[in-house]
């Protein structure tokens, strides 16, 4: 691979930004066979294809390290423009042979892609990678607000009954029988593409089922004993609610928040499959399956096998989650153990 410094400024980026949206490049790789240097230019074969022949490029090694033509350098020495004879320049071939070393040792690298790569060229395990990064950030950030939706409005029906339990009760089950994925479809039209879209659209599918859980759990609880002593100590509703109902509930919500946290997984490869999930360069499994998914029947199917593969362990490992949760706040199972 030869690096090419990039001609744009390149800003380094802190950790947290680097963490979240990745640091950009400042060179750009360019895939070859070999080279030579001639004068004040590096002459490249740039691979195009296994059946194809190389691209023979020419590159002034000025510009491969510094990215522009030369100039004042900051050792305050002039660099002339070379001529087709000689090697015109005020400082000695030394600089010439420095920059030359420079490109060999640093700039002209060997690379391994231990999972090939794709159509485009792009190292297949990199964008698993990012992938995972993708679609744990939906699923976190899904599952965080079908929670606050969910909860207060299922502590709200629960709790109070009457008609406005009728009413947001209602609103449930128009929700419930609508399929989730035309559903985050729908919203994702009304809101657009891109990834903040898409974390508010699979947020919004779920919350019903948080809803009408919280609910349930409000409505066995607001009865007992401990509800009824904070009552009558003149303490408000939404006290009683927060330090007393839902501190008692939140195993179950927690597991069925385990459980979400697949099904946006799963909601978001599948919106990403359809296109309406995170938009191109930003790698995501349902899209790396999208682009690859006709070379399945050919001799390249793991680039649509890897990403499925991807999808499938990680819903399975929240399931485990999910089983684990459930056997650890289960209180009848552990005592029929016991």
């Amino acid at each position: 691979m030869l690096r090419i410094r990039k001609n744009a400024p390149v800003d380094t980026v802190g950790y947290f930004s680097k963490m979240l949206f990745g640091q950009p490049a400042f060179y750009k790789d360019i895939p070859i066979t070999g080279y030579h240097f001639d004068k004040d230019t590096i002459y490249v074969y740039e691979y195009v294809g296994d059946e194809d022949k190389p691209n023979k490029i020419a590159y002034n090694i000025f510009e491969v390290v510094d990215g522009s033509k030369p100039s004042y350098r900051r050792n305050k020495v002039f660099l002339h423009r070379f001529n087709s004879d000689t090697l015109n320049f005020l400082a000695s071939k030394a600089l010439y042979k420095r920059f030359t070393d420079r490109i060999e040792g640093h700039q002209i690298i060997k690379r391994k892609f231990w999972l090939g790569t794709d159509v485009y060229g792009r190292d297949l395990l990199s964008r698993l990678i990012l992938g995972a990064r993708v679609s744990l950030a939906v699923g976190f950030v899904s599952v965080i607000i079908s929670l606050l939706l969910g909860i207060v409005v299922g502590s709200l029906a629960g709790y109070f009954g009457g008609w406005v339990d009728a009413s947001l009760s209602w609103v449930m089950n128009i929700l419930w029988a609508l399929p989730a994925l035309l559903l985050v479809i729908a919203i994702s039209f009304a809101l657009g593409k891109g990834l903040w879209q898409i974390f508010i659209a699979v947020g919004m599918s779920m919350w019903v089922e948080v809803g009408r859980l919280v609910r349930g759990q409000v409505i066995g609880l607001k009865h007992t004993e401990f509800v009824e002593a904070a009552r009558s100590m003149g303490f408000n509703n939404a006290r009683i609610i927060r330090r007393h109902i839902l501190p008692n509930i939140i195993g179950p919500i927690l597991v069925l928040a385990s459980s979400n946290f697949a099904s946006a997984i799963l909601l978001e490869a599948g919106l990403s499959f359809l296109g309406f999930g995170a938009q191109p360069p930003m790698p995501t499994w349902g899209s790396m399956i999208k682009e690859h998914y006709g070379y399945i029947i050919m001799n390249s199917a793991f680039l649509a096998i890897l990403p499925g593969l991807a999808i499938m362990f990680m819903v399975y490992a929240f399931n485990l989650v999910t089983v684990g949760l459930r056997d650890a706040f289960d209180i009848k199972s552990q005592s029929t153990r016991i």
